[in-house]
């Protein structure tokens, strides 16, 4: 599980309230799952603020974005003194909505010269052969998973991406890995057709899928409220096929995890 991310408005967070959720989490997990958390802030100190409470609570790794503006010399230091102050994994995530995200060569680097970093997190356009070249180039040393770009989740399995951290109905893209896995080729094609419609509407822009899959979460009975901190507020056309894809949503859930209450 990844805590503090884009998907969980970690930018409208206080760091109290970053750090009760660290603590919160970590005791509740028990490390029952490894949890990985969300270390990104707008300045370094921050970062390893977070990483040292992610830490000493017992999390088993720290994710992060490289701040923009740091050189390449830059971006190795940051990481070397964040890894200093984080539990065994570092995660580096490859955030870029609108492009191709950071440099592969780059990546290389960072990866031969930083020990924790042995995961990295793709959420870019066309995603699909960067999964394939980080994974060539650095040997199976640095693991791939996807987040964002859950949309080329095909794409992804064919290519052996190492994990997947979608937001939202985790037992459904669990099906869908199984079925996979066991040679199902079609069955596990045919179970993600059904999952892209609800794509289509929750990923137009993170703002309408963060509140999109909090209003998931609280039909689904794991939340008590949706509230958002983000501004994305939906007109009345979003609202009906908000509603629309939260019906299939729920109904694929409730087909999937037997578990789930009537």
């Amino acid at each position: 599980m990844l805590g503090l991310a884009v998907a969980g408005e970690h930018s409208t967070l206080s760091m109290d309230e970053k750090v009760q959720f660290i603590e919160t989490v970590t005791d509740t997990n028990a490390r029952r799952i490894p949890f990985i958390v969300s270390v990104t802030a707008p300045d370094f100190d921050a970062s390893t603020q977070l990483a040292s409470v992610a830490k000493s609570a017992g999390a088993t790794g720290i994710c992060v974005q490289l701040p923009s503006e740091l050189t390449r010399p830059g971006k190795l230091g940051f990481l070397q003194d964040l890894a200093q102050h984080a539990p065994d994994i570092l995660m580096l995530q490859d955030l870029d909505w609108a492009g191709g995200g950071l440099n592969f060569d780059e990546i290389v680097y960072l990866s031969e010269n930083v020990e924790k970093l042995t995961w990295l997190k793709i959420e870019t356009q066309r995603a699909g052969p960067k999964y394939s070249a980080v994974m060539d180039a650095t040997g199976g040393k640095l693991n791939v998973c996807g987040g964002w770009a859950v949309t080329q989740l095909m794409d992804a399995l064919a290519r052996g991406v190492n994990a997947f951290i979608p937001t939202g109905m985790e037992h459904v893209y669990v099906r869908i890995h199984t079925l996979y896995e066991n040679c199902d080729i079609a069955g596990a094609r045919a179970l993600f057709e059904r999952v892209l419609p609800i794509l289509n509407f929750s990923n137009q822009h993170i703002d309408i899928s963060i509140r999109f899959f909090k209003e998931l979460r609280k039909s689904e009975g794991l939340f008590d409220t949706n509230v958002c901190r983000i501004s994305a507020v939906f007109d009345e056309v979003q609202l009906r096929e908000s509603g629309h894809a939260q019906a299939s949503a729920l109904s694929l859930i409730r087909e999937i995890h037997s578990g789930f209450p009537p």
